[in-house]
């Protein structure tokens, strides 16, 4: 999990980064023996859904670390979690976007785990061995004990040294993984607390957690979006044209810019971004995003490598996602933007006994090649795709915005998307409706996906251009654009205003 905090007393946004290390005994040898690629190196693919994805689970303590830095004390770690237990044991019925995505997961990743003799043919998560339709009810008895036993005795005695630590083992372990119980130590356990990192467009500051985080690529390319406008590049949008058409407000010259900036900011994520503590230095005496936010280099990079006519080659994309995101704003002012996610789907699909939940797949997002800053290590956190996301005013630093766009690699070019729509005066619902782009693989040279509703002369221009994209993209495949959650507050009136995503269950609610 991941998280940002609007502290509204001091003005300032402070992050929880709760994403888990490589267990000790795995390395980048023994991946390549397990999973050979013919060529000396690792098979993604074979890896990225195997036991060996599987990082050390930290939600557990990312959420009680969020408690103890920011709860108010009008509530125990037990009982905000009491809510979340009550609706398992006693069951909740599912929603139809949900429906969908649970039974492709269960086929998937759930069922090829189980085996007939040892399980019994059990398939756990299920509705008589099958996903829930919409509307059925469910019920997960285990992972209501699974939090109560978290809120009743914390993150260590609760969980990591209790039975959920061991199932967690057990399950690695019958699968020929490397966790032991030494990786569930308190010290392997830690959150860290890194300041947030930042960029500025039009009046307003995105805010993100540092890398290990993808953050950053979706600084880069917004950063760079506002140098192409500043040197005149690419039109600058204002308020009157965005609130003269809903659907058709950004002209195909900002499509393709927007497109290109994404591209530079995934080209320097993917090649620089790691875990900071095993990587702080680029042959510099300064950290890895110090340098990748420079604006003088995202400036000059931009407008060198831009060219208003034509775009980049591009390859083939690789949608990965299955992330739970939740904004909130309290009357104070105080808001949280959090994040939490198991990848692509059910992650690995490998259920725990007593457990209720699967592991997840987050060593995915490690390089295997053996010079790259984010190589797979012992104890290292591999490069993550979810991120939370924060709006203040720039002159002020009072909060604008708390915003997220669940979705692997969509999520940094939708933070982007959804600040550029802020910024040129449209509401939080309009900017969530707005239809997107999304270089699904998260590379510089992806194809992009068009969503339907996408004004046609423009697509034709970008094609003219020579984007590679998938167009119209539309149902329930439009879940590559992922998921955005925004609550604006009003600087005058303090007056909250919300959106949420209608290519999901989502919902947004005044309490």
């Amino acid at each position: 999990m991941f998280s940002l905090y609007y502290n509204a007393k001091t003005q300032s946004v402070q992050c929880v980064n709760g994403s888990g290390r490589c267990p000790g005994g795995l390395s980048l040898d023994i991946l390549r023996d397990k999973y050979p690629n013919g060529e000396g190196g690792v098979d993604v693919n074979l890896h990225r859904k195997s036991v060996d994805a599987v990082t050390v689970p930290m939600a557990a303590r990312g959420w009680e670390e969020f408690y103890k830095r920011h709860g108010s004390g009008k509530f125990s770690f037990g009982e905000l979690l009491e809510p979340a237990a009550k609706l398992a044991e006693g069951g909740f019925p599912v929603a139809p976007i949900t429906a969908v995505s649970w039974s492709a997961g269960l086929e998937q990743d759930i069922k090829k785990w189980i085996d007939d003799k040892d399980d019994g043919g059990e398939i756990p998560l299920s509705v008589d061995g099958k996903g829930p339709k919409p509307g059925d009810i469910m019920k997960n008895l285990d992972m209501a004990r699974v939090l109560r036993s978290l809120g009743a005795n914390g993150a260590t005695k609760g969980f990591y040294e209790s039975f959920p630590g061991e199932s967690i083992i057990n399950a690695v372990q019958k699968h020929g993984g490397f966790m032991k119980l030494e990786d569930l130590k308190e010290d392997l356990t830690q959150c860290t607390f890194p300041e947030s990192i930042s960029v500025e467009y039009k009046g307003l500051k995105l805010h993100q957690i540092p890398p290990n985080g993808q953050g950053v690529a979706g600084l880069i390319a917004l950063s760079g979006l506002g140098a192409l406008e500043k040197r005149g590049q690419i039109p600058a949008m204002d308020d009157d044209a965005a609130k003269k058409d809903s659907t058709g407000w950004k002209s195909s010259q900002t499509w393709h810019a927007m497109i290109e900036m994404t591209r530079l900011g995934f080209a320097d994520a993917r090649k620089f971004a790691c875990d900071e503590e095993f990587c702080m230095e680029l042959g510099r005496d300064i950290k890895t995003h110090e340098y990748l936010l420079d604006a003088s280099r995202i400036s000059e990079r931009a407008t060198k490598v831009f060219d208003s006519e034509k775009a980049v080659v591009q390859g083939i994309p690789d949608p990965t996602s299955c992330t739970v995101s939740f904004q909130v704003v309290d009357k104070e002012g105080n808001a949280v933007s959090f994040v939490n996610s198991n990848f692509m789907g059910f992650g690995t699909g490998i259920v725990p006994d007593g457990c209720g939940f699967t592991l997840q797949n987050r060593g995915g997002g490690f390089s295997f090649e053996e010079d790259h800053p984010n190589v797979i290590e012992p104890h290292k956190r591999p490069y993550h795709t979810i991120i939370p996301a924060m709006l203040t005013h720039s002159d002020t630093n009072e909060l604008y915005a708390t915003i997220s766009n669940m979705g692997g690699f969509m999520q940094p070019q939708g933070h982007m998307q959804l600040t550029v729509a802020l910024a040129s005066g449209l509401d939080p619902q309009a900017a969530v409706d707005q239809p997107r782009f999304c270089i699904a693989d998260g590379t510089h040279n992806g194809t992009v996906m068009m969503e339907e509703g996408i004004d046609d002369t423009t697509v034709r221009a970008l094609e003219e251009q020579g984007h590679k994209m998938v167009k119209d993209v539309k149902g329930y495949n439009r879940s590559i654009f992922g998921k955005a959650q925004i609550i604006k507050r009003d600087r005058k009136t303090g007056v909250l205003w919300a959106g949420s995503d209608g290519r999901a269950d989502g919902c947004a609610m005044g309490f």
